[in-house]
């Protein structure tokens, strides 16, 4: 069955900090917002590239991981009741009369009077394991990511990798499948210390089971694997059988599709006015690292100031018959109701 269309105020592509901010942004001025995400979570390059590490200037914070960054992004924008949309990547952007639909690569539909383009550098690709044939195996018994958990319920899933998304898919999907191997080239792991002991624990039950080395070739017919060899630390191989496997070996960042949708580009980037942050064409906006103009930093807090103003002029466009009134969420008795102040 084809899944219904979506309709909002406003798409936000990407859920980084910037884009998780002009979530709230939006939703002051009564925007109603879906987000879209290549990645399994929210926060972008900050939980999936560095959610450990401190980030020292965001205003009124000290020091903060990006993970703790994006927890309080996503307490923020509670109130909004904002839509996300993970483990999807946005292909298509088509234009329709007074607004746009966008499709993603999972067959979501979603059309809105503004589209806001929040992606980072660009769309996160997961690096692909250089084995012989891989490509005939992805999307059957190869996988990137998770989409639905109850898709591997009873399967015998191997994952391959040793940072934090290889280490969270298996205490996550150890309840569901009929077993788990976590392979890995060395028994150091880069991934968060409660995760990994928790791992540990899990192989000490034997409700997981670990093992070194490194996949060399995959078996199988039509797409579907039986087992793939596994070249252990000694030099040695074994077969290790498996009907799915999932390769963590890190993410890319391409401009991706978004380099097919008409706008103008400079050198991968798309350049904004600085009065609206709105690209070559009305009603998609570019904010963060994705856009670029004179003088442009590539801060956080520059992207949180660029959502700002994007949300002012988006304003316009979701109710082009009302004036909207500046106002301050430190006195504006309207703007607290919005977010909860008693």
């Amino acid at each position: 069955m084809t899944e219904p269309i979506i309709k909002t105020d406003a798409i936000i592509i990407g859920g980084g900090p910037v884009g998780l901010f002009a979530v709230f942004e939006l939703g002051l001025v009564d925007i109603k917002a879906h987000v879209i995400d290549i990645l399994d979570r929210p926060g972008g390059q900050c939980t999936e590239l560095y959610p450990e590490k401190p980030i020292y200037d965001i205003p009124g914070l000290t020091v903060v991981t990006g993970q703790e960054l994006t927890d309080k992004l996503m307490d923020q924008i509670k109130p909004f009741g904002a839509e996300f949309h993970f483990n999807q990547r946005v292909e298509t952007l088509d234009r329709l009369d007074g607004g746009f639909r966008v499709t993603t690569d999972a067959d979501t539909v979603i059309e809105a009077k503004v589209v806001v383009i929040a992606a980072g550098g660009g769309s996160f690709t997961p690096k692909r394991p250089p084995l012989p044939r891989i490509e005939d195996y992805e999307g059957k018994s190869v996988f990137y990511s998770v989409r639905k958990m109850d898709s591997l319920h009873g399967r015998d899933v191997l994952i391959v990798g040793g940072g934090d998304s290889a280490l969270d898919w298996t205490l996550n999907l150890q309840p569901v499948a009929k077993s788990i191997t976590l392979l890995h080239r060395r028994a150091e792991f880069r991934a968060a210390p409660a995760s990994v002991q928790k791992m540990l624990t899990l192989v000490e039950s034997g409700d997981v089971s670990f093992k070194l080395g490194q996949v060399t070739q995959l078996h199988g017919e039509d797409g579907q694997l039986r087992s793939v060899t596994v070249k252990g630390s000694d030099g040695a191989t074994f077969e290790q059988p498996t009907e799915i496997m999932m390769p963590f070996f890190g993410l890319t960042m391409k401009l991706g599709p978004v380099a097919d949708w008409g706008l103008e580009l400079h050198e991968n980037l798309i350049p904004v006015d600085t009065e609206k942050f709105e690209t070559s064409e009305k009603g998609i906006f570019a904010v963060g690292d994705i856009n670029t103009y004179p003088g442009k930093l590539k801060l956080i807090l520059s992207g949180f100031h660029e959502a700002a103003l994007m949300a002012q002029q988006a304003y316009h466009y979701i109710y082009p018959d009302k004036k909207l009134v500046f106002q301050y969420t430190t006195s504006s008795t309207s703007l607290q109701k919005k977010l909860g102040v008693k």
